[in-house]
């Protein structure tokens, strides 16, 4: 017998997260919007029916910015399949100009401003300014049934506006792209170091660990970490970092929240809540 309340319930799935592909699926069991859509659209229909789901299940591709690894299928996504496709005018301007993107969004292009509230269904989706080194860049938050979900990935800090939104979320997509010392000690140049560690640039663990610890309350209930450095970052040292930074002010990981890391380059499982 099928349930018909799980039916309702908020689902989340991230299909890739890092530098080879950023894609995350937020909805129900029968609808649901993608933040971003940087992988291949093969590879997005294939995750999407393994849930039960299809593009034509799909309200829109909420994009955060128009770096590659964010936007290579918003084209065909937007032209063929005819999803529209939501990002503030700068992304569109940056979407459009983007070597990755060989099929230009037409038809399919939606203008959203910062801060402004798009109502699909029963969600209600917020887009909020963050700081990093693209034409524009924001987060999400997603409101369903009194349940709030925040994505704030790509960011060089958390400032107080992205710290509202997260401290108010029951669940949240949070960066944590690098270890600083494997970053300072590994191959990159200096200018890309450089550029990682700036304020325009990446949250590491320790900056997302100390935000966390510093502004956790009992609304926040599962923390997912995502968009994890191939080469800077491992998913175990991610995890054990912001677990210390939680545990030393007595928040306990398993217990008070769930902590997750996502992988870069494979599905999640599904979470149901």
């Amino acid at each position: 017998m099928v349930n018909i309340y799980s039916m309702d319930k908020l689902r989340f799935q991230s299909f890739g997260s890092g530098s080879s592909g950023n894609c995350y699926f937020i909805g129900n069991a029968s609808q649901g919007v993608l933040i971003d859509a940087g992988l291949g659209v093969r590879s997005i229909r294939k995750y999407l029916r393994s849930i039960g789901l299809d593009f034509e299940n799909i309200w829109g591709v909420f994009v955060t910015h128009d770096h590659a690894d964010h936007i290579k299928a918003v084209g065909p996504l937007g032209e063929k399949h005819r999803i529209p496709i939501y990002a503030t005018r700068k992304v569109h301007e940056g979407i459009q100009r983007s070597y990755s993107v060989t099929e230009k969004l037409y038809s399919s292009k939606k203008y959203i401003e910062k801060n402004e509230t798009v109502e699909l269904g029963d969600f209600r989706i917020t887009s909020f300014p963050v700081s990093h080194d693209s034409y524009d860049s924001v987060g999400y938050t997603i409101e369903y049934k009194e349940k709030r979900f925040t994505f704030a990935t790509d960011l060089g800090f958390v400032g107080e506006e992205v710290g509202a939104h997260l401290m108010q979320a029951d669940y949240m997509v949070l960066e944590a792209n690098y270890d600083e010392q494997m970053l300072q000690r590994g191959p990159y140049p200096l200018h890309l170091k450089n550029r990682i560690i700036a304020p325009t640039g990446h949250l590491s663990n320790d900056q997302a660990g100390r935000f966390l610890a510093e502004n956790y309350n009992e609304r926040n209930k599962h923390i997912f970490l995502c968009h994890l450095s191939k080469e800077n970052n491992l998913p175990e040292l991610a995890y054990t970092t912001i677990q210390n930074y939680l545990e030393e002010k007595a928040v306990i990981v398993g217990e008070h929240v769930q902590l997750v890391t996502l992988d870069r380059m494979n599905p999640s499982e599904l979470y149901i809540f």
